[in-house]
């Protein structure tokens, strides 16, 4: 698949760093903090651009890719009675070696970048483990998903092998979902989930992914 995105660059002390988000906003996508939970709700093509953006994270791994979610608008079938704490997303390689806590700093550096189309994988790797799962809960096994909380942005670390394997699971969002909720009116739940027992998340939260078909304006 083809994924427009715009490139900005900003400069850290003598690092400079490449930051990538979506070209068009994703204004059908939230990201929820529940506290003990993080709820990741969205519509069909916000989850192929999710899939395809998580598909990017794998194949960049000195670049930092950024969703700005905070503000959209919340679904009606949301169960949050106040306003939920949203969040920004960021998805980063561990490699990089990005301090989360200077993200307010380079933010406000960031200019309005210069557009690009990219190509990804159009349905990301099979939904499940690709590691044996045994062999994710070694000791050594540093392909996990880590997590910290700056400036409203949730920042999720791994390896390219972690964010290539779990890509597939907003892919099959975007798929089945729009299928599911057709199919079931009185049972329109469609999800999936990151659980702390599988082996993908290390130093994280379980992240709770659903499909979303109506919003409010």
């Amino acid at each position: 698949m083809e994924l427009a995105v715009t490139v900005h660059h900003a400069r850290l002390g003598p690092r400079q760093f490449t930051v990538i988000r979506p070209r068009r906003p994703l204004t059908r996508a939230v990201l929820i903090d529940r506290d003990r939970h993080l709820d990741v709700l969205l519509d069909q093509n916000a989850a192929r651009c999710v899939g395809g953006l998580w598909e990017l994270a794998a194949s960049s791994p000195r670049s930092l890719v950024h969703l700005p979610l905070r503000g959209n608008a919340t679904p009606p079938l949301d169960p949050t009675e106040d306003a939920p704490r949203q969040l920004d997303l960021v998805l980063l390689h561990h490699s990089l070696q990005f301090a989360p806590s200077r993200w307010k700093e380079m933010r406000a550096r960031l200019g309005a970048g210069r557009p690009r189309t990219v190509t990804v994988p159009a349905t990301g790797r099979p939904v499940g483990s690709v590691i044996g799962v045994d062999e994710r809960h070694y000791r050594e096994n540093r392909d996990l998903i880590d997590e910290q909380v700056h400036a409203e942005t949730l920042f999720l670390t791994g390896s390219a092998k972690v964010f290539r394997e779990t890509s597939g699971r907003f892919f099959d969002i975007a798929l089945h979902g729009f299928a599911h909720v057709r199919a079931h009116p009185r049972n329109p739940h469609y999800c999936t989930e990151f659980h702390s027992t599988e082996g993908v998340l290390g130093n994280a939260r379980e992240i709770h992914v659903q499909y979303c078909e109506q919003w409010r304006s």
